[in-house]
């Protein structure tokens, strides 16, 4: 059965001079034979203490999945120069493409694509003891402080500041919603689909 951990809870806040400091949430999925890395961040040490934390060194990553292309979740790629990097429908092996639709190839982790936050943004749908997880990335954006998830309509209402179609971005959410339970956003804490909490 497959395992997720969220290795470093992603943050989004205003930082000091006029900048902002963001790093995605990372998530570890162990499957049978694969560890695999989600969306490693732009924060060096919180991800290598992390991995430390469950005694995993850098090596011992079988691949990384991208769900969308912004430098906050995929900066650290740089710690795992020869791994193969997955994203909705490709793998790259240094420049070489290869494509794939579905799941991640040689697992059963579906891939969903859930376009708004970006058009090629896509999300993982985890069978584990816990229920199916969906590691949802920024479907889900807030700053710090700005989680909202308590119920369904605040999670469909909540403004993303960086969402590139709000139309495309709402059916994902509810997509999300409709699928998985419990809920990995890109930044902020693991929730419960509050569409669940009361069902049987």
């Amino acid at each position: 059965m497959n395992k997720v951990t969220v290795l470093v809870e992603g943050y989004a806040r205003p930082g000091p001079n006029d900048s902002f400091l963001a790093s995605s949430t990372t998530s570890l999925i162990e499957t049978s034979d694969k560890k695999i890395l989600v969306d490693p961040g732009a924060n060096k040490e919180l991800l290598l203490a992390g991995l430390a934390k469950l005694n995993i060194k850098p090596e011992e990553i079988s691949l990384i999945y991208i769900s969308h292309y912004h430098p906050d979740h995929f900066l650290n790629i740089n710690l795992f120069p020869n791994l193969d990097i997955y994203e909705g429908t490709i793998k790259w092996r240094k420049d070489k493409e290869y494509f794939h639709s579905d799941f991640i190839p040689g697992t059963d982790i579906a891939i969903l694509p859930t376009p708004g936050h970006t058009s090629d943004h896509s999300s993982l749908l985890v069978s584990t003891k816990e229920g199916v997880i969906c590691i949802a990335g920024d479907v889900f954006w807030w700053e710090d402080g700005q989680q909202k998830s308590e119920t369904k309509e605040d999670l469909l209402s909540f403004k993303d500041p960086y969402a590139t179609d709000e139309k495309a971005l709402m059916k994902s959410r509810d997509l999300v919603l409709e699928k998985a339970d419990p809920i990995i956003p890109g930044h902020g804490k693991i929730f419960k689909n509050p569409t669940r909490l009361n069902s049987t």
